[in-house]
């Protein structure tokens, strides 16, 4: 791969990369698909042992293809998810090449397209679309300094109990990770905190239904933009032992010590914020809200789903609740162990391109940059609720697959390029014509 063409570039074979390569062959375009690692590697080495899909497998799927060897309100392993994505890489035909790492992308000067190096050469290509998703950079806020107990981890270097020494595990952050992470700590027999912070707590199912398939009748997926300050705010639920709808009450009850957000930590005592209560409560309200919203649902429609009147009895707060530990002595308790899920941060610093603002952060819409040729995939919130869903980011994908097309439609016009051969100078698909209204019509094809 010393020098190559092709229209387009994908970075990343995760599915994102995969649901990019799909809807860029539906339209004949040439591209190609490079991943570091393999496809989907971080389903594999990325996350612990017993991590399952937080939606049934019904759900948390392509179009095109369904799980094997799970049933459809079952919750597929973190393998099956891997295998999946690899068996619909193979379905598609996607040109994916593993152990490709990309290092820089730059905008070519005096002529169209991009200069994409790797680690096994360079390719020059017309569009470059990041499909690397959220995930690429564990976050562990600087407050423990090193040394001051025997592991701190982030989530994603996690694995199961055995993997700490024997003693008491802190875990912080109550998103899904964090509360599947320290409920499987307590059941291995540990003293386990739990420090949680302002989440949203939708129930696991609710009238028969899960709540995938309510947010679903809702509308809630489709919503285009977050609730003002909710971009970044983590969701509790859980796929875990058949799926169950997360209950911090439930979880002091077996012996989960809840504290607040992890505020500092001065000469080995961690101090939390006096917020417990108001983020307990502030996941409570999103709960009944949603279980109000699928009654008037029902009722509206006429639905014969069975009545849960005991789903809305939340039950008085626990005692780590109404009377919160504010300080930890680390020494003292004997932590041994700071299980970090805190989420993650972006990591463009191959993409050398005006394509972010001033934090930083891809400035597109909907996927499509302010850097001509450039695109962004598997983001949160990059088109909707569901974008950084398995499902979402192949709708995402198509719209971004379409621009794609219609501007190749635009760019060959008055070339004397031919229909689906790749070049640098733009193509258009298989039958269309070359005009931008051809674009057009062939970008509707799919």
């Amino acid at each position: 791969m010393s020098s190559e063409e092709t229209e387009v570039v994908v970075v990343g074979a995760g599915q994102a990369g995969v649901a990019m390569s799909e809807h860029l062959g539906a339209h004949g375009v040439p591209h190609v698909v490079l991943e570091r690692h393999r496809i989907a590697e971080r389903w594999r080495s990325e996350r612990w042992d017993s991590l399952v899909a937080n939606g049934p497998a019904w759900h948390d799927r392509f179009p095109g293809l369904e799980f094997q060897d799970v049933a459809p309100d079952a919750f597929a392993s973190k393998e099956q998810v891997a295998d999946y994505f690899v068996a619909y890489a193979e379905k598609i035909g996607a040109p994916v090449r593993c152990g490709v790492e990309v290092t820089s992308v730059r905008r070519h000067t005096g002529r169209p397209g991009f200069r994409v190096e790797t680690s096994e050469g360079s390719l020059d290509a017309r569009f470059v679309v990041a499909a690397t998703g959220p995930f690429q950079r564990p976050v562990i806020p600087p407050l423990v300094p090193d040394g001051a107990v025997p592991v701190q981890l982030h989530s994603s270097g996690y694995r199961n109990p055995e993997q700490l020494p024997e003693g008491t595990v802190l875990v912080v952050g109550a998103g899904s990770s964090g509360v599947q992470i320290a409920d499987e700590l307590r059941r291995s027999g540990r003293r386990v905190l739990l420090s949680v912070g302002p989440h949203d707590r939708p129930p696991r199912t609710y009238r028969g239904r899960d709540f995938c398939w309510w947010l679903g009748v809702l509308g809630l997926w489709d919503a285009e933009t977050p609730p003002q300050g909710a971009a970044h705010v983590t969701i509790a639920v859980s796929g875990a032992r058949g799926g169950h709808t997360v209950d911090f009450r439930a979880l002091a009850a077996d012996g989960i010590e809840l504290v607040g957000m992890t505020a500092s930590c001065d000469d080995g005592v961690l101090r939390f914020a006096p917020d417990l209560a108001a983020n307990i409560a502030l996941g409570d309200t999103k709960y009944l809200d949603l279980l109000r919203a699928a009654d008037t649902y029902v009722e509206r429609n006429g639905l014969d789903l069975p009545e849960e009147p005991e789903a809305h009895v939340l039950g008085p707060d626990p005692e780590c609740v109404t009377d919160p530990r504010l300080e930890l002595d680390l020494a003292g308790a004997g932590v041994t162990s700071i299980v970090w899920a805190t989420g993650f941060a972006a990591d463009y610093g191959w993409l050398d391109v005006d394509a972010f603002d001033e934090n930083g952060r891809p400035d597109q819409r909907r996927g499509v940059s302010r850097e001509p040729g450039v695109y962004f995939l598997g983001l949160p919130w990059l088109s909707r609720r569901g974008s950084s869903f398995i499902w979402g980011v192949w709708h995402d994908a198509r719209y971004v697959a379409d621009h794609i097309a219609t501007r190749r439609g635009y760019l060959a016009y008055g070339t004397t390029d031919l229909p689906g051969t790749p070049g640098l100078t733009g193509t258009t698909d298989p039958g269309s014509t070359t005009d931008p209204s051809g674009a057009a019509r062939a970008s509707s094809k799919n």
